[in-house]
C-alpha cells in the first residue's frame, strides 16, 4: 500500500500531538545537552561517550519507562564491564572483540536482558575500541565511567518525567472526580 503526502502529513500531525512522543524528544534533548555541557566544560575527559549512553537509556514509550531505563542501565553496565575486562586482558583485536560480544550477549541472555542487549553492545564498543592516543587501561576506565554517567543522567530524567506524568494523572483524576 502506497502512502501519499497527505497520509504522511496526517501521520506527522498525529505524532507531534502525542505527549509521549514529545516527552521523549524533550528527554533526549535535555539528556544530550546536559552531557554535552559536561563534555565542553571538561574537554580533557572523554565525556562525549556519556551523550551516547544517555540516549541509549531513554525510552520513547512512557509505559514502563523506569523499568526500561533500569534494564538498559543494567545492560550498559554489563557491556562496559565486559569491555573494560576484555581491554585489561588483551589489547583489543578481532578475537577479543568477538569474544567480548559473545560474552556480553550471553550475560544479557542469562539475565533476561535480551532487548536491551543492543545497549550493552554499544557500551562494550565505547569502552573497548579506542583511538591510539587513548589506548590505555585508564582511558578504558574513564570511558566506562562516562557510560555510567550517561546512565545516571538518563535515569534521573526518566524519574523526573515519570514523577511529572504521575502528578499530572493524579491532578486529572482529581478534576474528573470533582466534575462528577
Amino acid at each position: 500500500m502506497k502512502k501519499t503526502v497527505q497520509t504522511y502529513t496526517a501521520d506527522f500531525i498525529l505524532l507531534i500531538k502525542n505527549r509521549d512522543f514529545l516527552a521523549y524528544i524533550l528527554k533526549s534533548v535535555l539528556g544530550a545537552l546536559f552531557c554535552y555541557s559536561l563534555y565542553k566544560i571538561f574537554p580533557q575527559h572523554q565525556l562525549n561517550w556519556s551523550i551516547i549512553s544517555v540516549l541509549l537509556v531513554l525510552s520513547p514509550d512512557h509505559n514502563d519507562s523506569v523499568k526500561l531505563a533500569f534494564d538498559r542501565i543494567k545492560a550498559n553496565l554489563i557491556g562496559a564491564a565486559v569491555g573494560f575486562c576484555a581491554f585489561l586482558i588483551h589489547h583489543p583485536d578481532a578475537a577479543v572483540l568477538s569474544a567480548a560480544i559473545i560474552t556480553t550477549i550471553l550475560i544479557c541472555y542469562f539475565l533476561k536482558l535480551n532487548n536491551p542487549s543492543r545497549s550493552a553492545l554499544a557500551a562494550l564498543i565505547i569502552v573497548l575500541i579506542q583511538e591510539e592516543e587513548f589506548n590505555t587501561g585508564i582511558a578504558a576506565g574513564e570511558r566506562m565511567l562516562c557510560v555510567l554517567l550517561g546512565c545516571a543522567v538518563g535515569l534521573i530524567i526518566t524519574y523526573a518525567f515519570a514523577f511529572g506524568q504521575k502528578k499530572r494523572l493524579k491532578k486529572n483524576d482529581g478534576e474528573n472526580q470533582t466534575a462528577d
